[in-house]
């Protein structure tokens, strides 16, 4: 299936439709694109697809999509304004379902705040760190920045992939971290993600809709006490929380049956 490309300020995104029916966006995490998740074969989309159109998308300088270095472009605010862009271009005028993962997750927050009449219900996945949660995350993602310019990047990969993956992962194999962003692009793209936090709790707490949180145990990039939080502070959302990797697996089958609702 040929990409189709959204023109951006700094960027082309391509993205691809797939299914039928009802649109459900969906927005991936740092470092990860439509491919790198693919590869990785962790979630079958078929549940959504069957009963859905799917919108995939790779963020700015992820997989496919362009970028440029500009770490202002890389916050969860100016996502946010890439990913409202694209739901306007595929939602035909109606509010839209979307999911989002980890950065993608703080992306749709920041797009639901600042659009909430472009959404009808949210999916939030392994919600990211946030707040006091945020600083080991922030200083990581600053000296990864550095660590890139100093070193390059297949040093810099090479130290992420001694990081231990969440236990519940072990039975994974094709489960790394990796990074499927350019080299020129990756100090600016680590230095965004530093200075990238969740809306403030009143800007949460004043969303109208109905939101289903997805998290996973064992993976301190993605707490469950962000999930928690979330669950806490919105009006209308719905936690589940897997401990096993053949939970996770589940996920799409449990966001079709929430779009059933």
């Amino acid at each position: 299936m040929a990409d189709s490309v959204l023109s951006r300020p700094g960027a082309d995104l391509a993205y691809e439709i797939a299914g039928d029916g009802p649109i459900l966006g969906y927005s991936h995490g740092i470092f990860f694109s439509r491919a790198a998740e693919d590869e990785v074969g962790l979630l079958d989309w078929s549940p959504i697809t069957s009963k859905h159109r799917l919108v995939r998308y790779d963020a700015r300088a992820h997989g496919r999509s362009t970028g440029s270095p500009d770490s202002e472009q890389y916050r969860w605010p100016s996502l946010a304004d890439d990913l409202i862009a694209l739901a306007d271009e595929v939602r035909g005028g109606e509010p839209v379902d979307w999911a989002g993962e980890s950065m993608g997750t703080g992306t749709l927050l920041w797009a639901a705040t600042k659009a909430p009449d472009r959404f009808h219900r949210l999916i939030l996945m392994i919600p990211p760190t946030t707040g006091p949660t945020r600083v080991a995350a922030a200083t990581m993602y600053s000296s990864g920045a550095d660590q890139v310019e100093r070193d390059g990047k297949a040093a810099w990969v090479a130290g992420l992939q001694q990081v231990p993956v969440p236990e519940i992962f072990a039975d994974v194999p094709d489960y790394r971290y990796d990074a499927d962003v350019p080299e020129p692009l990756l100090p600016s793209l680590l230095r965004g993600a530093a200075a990238a936090d969740l809306p403030p709790a009143e800007a949460i707490a004043a969303l109208p809709h109905r939101t289903l949180i997805l998290a996973w145990e064992t993976d301190p990039i993605h707490p469950v006490s962000t999930a928690e939080f979330l669950v806490r502070t919105l009006p209308e959302a719905y936690l589940h929380v897997s401990s096993t990797s053949a939970g996770v697996r589940t996920w799409p089958e449990r966001i079709a049956a929430f779009l059933e609702e």
